[in-house]
């Protein structure tokens, strides 16, 4: 399948070393935020929006009207039902399908939680993220005006508390707390507890390390004290990217099978997002 990229940084480098290691990919193109998107090729099967998210839905609805399949990382949660809804009736007049929030929270991490309450359908899952570099809340920080460089991290506090802890440094002439407001204002920030603080060099600090435990509490029947338990440490773009194409490949089948409109990733069949014949696979793990 061809699989082209628009936006290049660091989810996008990541997509792009993940499409050239998949066995049945084809990379047909990279393309920036300043390229009109009249200028895309038509013969692009799926492209991967590694947008910033709040870009997301201008450029996969004019995607998804052409009838090119589309997969981006989408990752404010509270938004998402929104994004699939208009997205849906996109891809069902035109014919393609877009895979929305595919990257590992929401995306990976989504499917786990889905599968552990399965297993217990009664209780409580804590999804703790970090330490490490949040990809969505450090772009929203550096767009704040005013901003040169920004990085957010996210601490976990237990019991799925967060607490965010944005390293920014100032354009010249910029005020720290003109600033400091902006990005507490932020939908981003709004629900956590954020600390601003000011340095020389954001580069010095820059690590794209991340992680989550994620903790289910439950009962399967009538039996308590269920517990499960899932942890992760990893590069944040370099996964973010690799769920992204997979998505890319769950996003053709479908197509391929008429299942037109927008998805979540919990809403894919598992075996979609692998390479190889459905024989194969269901011998190799189930």
């Amino acid at each position: 399948m061809k699989v082209a990229i628009l936006g290049h940084g660091n989810i996008g480098r990541a997509a792009e070393a993940a499409v050239k290691a998949a066995p049945d990919m084809e990379l047909a193109g990279i393309y920036h935020h300043d390229d009109c998107l009249s200028c895309i090729a038509g013969n692009i099967d799926v492209m991967l929006v590694c947008t910033p998210t709040r870009e997301v839905q201008k450029f996969a609805t004019v995607l998804a009207a052409r009838g090119i399949c589309t997969v981006d990382s989408f990752d404010i949660h509270g938004q998402i039902w929104s994004l699939r809804t208009a997205l849906d009736a996109v891809c069902q007049a035109n014919q393609s399908v877009s895979i929305i929030s595919a990257g590992w929270d929401p995306g990976s991490d989504s499917m786990v939680r889905a599968l552990l309450m399965a297993m217990a359908p009664n209780g409580l899952t804590y999804t703790n993220f970090g330490p490490g570099r949040s990809m969505g809340h450090t772009v929203a920080a550096k767009a704040i005006p005013g901003v040169k460089n920004a990085l957010s991290m996210t601490i976990p506090l237990g019991t799925g508390i967060h607490r965010r802890m944005v390293y920014i440094e100032l354009e010249e002439g910029a005020d720290f707390k003109t600033v400091e407001a902006a990005i507490l204002a932020d939908d981003y920030f709004a629900h956590d507890e954020t600390h601003v603080i000011a340095v020389e060099s954001v580069e010095a600090l820059n690590n794209v390390a991340h992680g989550v435990n994620l903790v289910r509490n439950g009962v399967s029947g009538e039996t308590h004290n269920q517990r499960f338990e899932f942890n992760m440490t990893i590069n944040n773009p370099a996964l973010t990217g690799q769920v992204m194409v997979s998505c890319a490949r769950a996003a053709m089948r479908m197509k391929e099978r008429g299942e037109f409109g927008a998805k979540t990733m919990i809403e894919l069949r598992p075996i979609d997002l692998l390479p190889g014949t459905k024989e194969i696979l269901i011998k190799a793990l189930v």
